[in-house]
């Protein structure tokens, strides 16, 4: 039996193949296209890209209430929109309410930045956005988007024009789709850069982001591009990864990553053992979305990551599909990226390779808010500056800064509460949106990670003094590790935990701790998730108590070039309570 592709204009390899006996796991070309859950019915039934003209001519004039339920909480990902939190729910009903009962008339949206240059007017668009339609809110995130909250459906087409005038957008931003690409935020300014990955941005947005033939896929797609060795783009949380190496015939090109990411069952992607020159790059990245596409389990949404094919074909099989059915040709073998002697967050002064410099700066935990997005655009026009881009570390470098201004862009930053200097913990804090706006959430994490920060600034200066590197901390609230609890050396992932016992015992909220994880960019001997501690969970309002305790036993107990990570793996278990 031949089944016809799922897109009449996709080439002829996507014919697929006679479903196999026994239980379907939903891969198109081995099973067929029956859709076997609620999400794969509403994806079949009208492209999600395609409700857009629904918003812009429907649901934008005739308000709220006039929104159809598989737009609402469906479709609508796929341009960036999510319903957000009702006000006043504790996180104590968030796993017993359905999402409709959690949700307000609001929208988070998020837009995507693709790792692009922003310049002064795109600063201002992004700050009006704020400013005239999300109350003044602007988070940045750990995957180099920005979300805006208390959207309303009247505002979003104005949005989008305003966003599209300066050449940002939020085309499947959410969504069983390529999500926003991690690109270093010193792409072709750095001097110490491998190669230079915007070009291989630029190709894949212009050929095939939002086109519907890999805009339904088995669940969300995650990229990330570096050529800078300090590996700024956690590449190996990615569904697939570019990652900037020298090849010792064909020069600088990108080793392959696939299979990465975290949430509730963690795992680091994998080498392909492929090198792909600058031209392959785009194609192969192509290639690994259709493969994805086609082969990826649709049968189960807690199944369907690439991660989860990629554990059942190992890496040697993905590379032999990947180069014969999607290519048509065979990549060269090719070296693995080089352990980094850096951090990634590029905070701090740097020169560039042109002779100016870029200036890394911190928020707090990500928030900025429209006034801070106007007040950057203009300060980088004042100082003679270019830009800015965000970072997978919810930081922002500001790029092409003159020699003889570098001080008064770095003095301009404090007032808008951005800083170049920033304590280690502020530098190294992490937090996702949490019971604020999210539904998924169990407990506040924005404001837990700012006053934990504060305390710590405050408490901790002696012993933060005299460490050599920031110690990671993710503050998440729920499982899904948004904010990267696995891999950080401290993270703190949000949930009800009982406190006291008998008739006193209560639920409140709290965090369970994971410690000493780390990627390659740690400086670990080996990546790998962090350790839990058995029967360790603290309240929300002890975390600077906690974190304080421990980072002071580490600097006790550390031995002569001990990392926070190497440490928390030797040390026992009452040296982490």
């Amino acid at each position: 039996m031949t089944i016809t592709s799922h897109n009449p204009s996709a080439p002829v390899h996507s014919t697929i193949r006679t479903p196999r006996p026994g239980r379907s796991n939903g891969q198109w070309k081995v099973d067929g296209h029956e859709p076997l859950n609620s999400v794969e019915v509403f994806k079949g039934e009208s492209h999600p890209l395609r409700v857009r003209e629904r918003i812009e001519n429907v649901y934008s004039r005739e308000g709220f209430d006039s929104i159809t339920s598989d737009d609402l909480h469906g479709r609508f990902r796929w341009w960036g929109l999510y319903t957000q939190r009702r006000p006043g729910i504790d996180g104590g009903r968030t796993a017993t309410l359905e999402p409709e009962e959690l949700e307000d008339r609001y929208f988070m949206m998020r837009v995507r930045s693709d790792g692009a240059a922003l310049n002064p007017a795109a600063l201002r668009v992004l700050g009006s956005i704020s400013t005239d339609f999300a109350r003044g809110t602007a988070d940045l995130t750990d995957r180099q988007n920005l979300q805006y909250h208390w959207v309303e459906i009247e505002n979003v087409p104005e949005i989008w024009r305003r966003l599209e005038s300066v050449g940002l957008q939020t085309t499947t931003a959410c969504g069983d789709s390529p999500r926003g690409f991690l690109c270093s935020p010193v792409a072709g300014i750095a001097k110490d850069e491998i190669i230079d990955p915007t070009p291989v941005i630029r190709e894949i947005k212009e050929r095939w982001l939002g086109t519907e033939d890999i805009s339904n896929l088995p669940r969300k797609f995650k990229t990330a591009v570096t050529g800078h060795p300090s590996l700024d783009v956690v590449h190996e949380i990615n569904d697939v990864a570019l990652v900037g190496v020298v090849h010792p015939e064909l020069g600088p090109g990108y080793d392959v990553w696939v299979g990465g990411s975290l949430a509730t069952v963690p795992r680091l992607g994998e080498r392909l053992g492929a090198f792909a020159t600058p031209e392959q790059a785009p194609e192969v990245w192509h290639g690994v979305v259709r493969l994805f596409r086609d082969y990826g389990y649709r049968r189960l949404r807690n199944k369907a990551r690439l991660k989860f094919l990629l554990a059942d074909w190992g890496p040697a099989k993905v590379r032999e599909v990947l180069e014969t059915e999607y290519l048509g040709y065979a990549l060269a073998d090719g070296p693995a990226p080089a352990q980094p002697t850096q951090t990634g967050d590029h905070v701090g002064v740097h020169e560039q390779k042109d002779g100016k410099f870029y200036v890394g700066a911190a928020p707090v935990v990500g928030r900025v808010g429209g006034g801070t997005l106007t007040g950057l655009a203009d300060l980088i026009e004042s100082v003679g500056a270019e830009a800015a881009r965000f970072t997978v570390h919810q930081k922002i470098v500001i790029l092409g800064v003159p020699a003889d201004r570098v001080d008064d862009l770095v003095a301009g930053l404090e007032p808008l509460g951005l800083t170049a200097t920033p304590s280690l913990v502020r530098q190294s804090t992490l937090a996702c949106s949490g019971i604020e706006f999210c539904k998924l959430a169990i407990v506040n994490t924005k404001d837990t990670a700012a006053q934990a920060i504060a305390q710590l600034e405050e408490r901790a200066a002696d012993v933060l003094a005299t460490l050599d590197a920031p110690i990671a901390i993710g503050i998440n609230g729920c499982p899904n590790a948004c904010a990267r609890t696995q891999t950080v050396d401290i993270g703190l992932k949000g949930q009800l935990i009982t406190i006291g016992t008998g008739d006193e015992a209560q639920q409140v909220p709290g965090f369970q701790v994971h410690l000493g994880g780390g990627l390659v960019t740690s400086n670990r001997d080996e990546p790998g998730f962090g350790r839990t501690v058995r029967g360790l969970k603290i309240p929300v309002e002890d975390v600077a108590d906690y974190v304080e305790r421990l980072v002071r036993r580490f600097a006790a107990d550390r031995e002569a070039g001990e990392t926070f990570a190497q440490w928390a793996h030797r040390a026992d278990e009452e040296a982490l309570r």
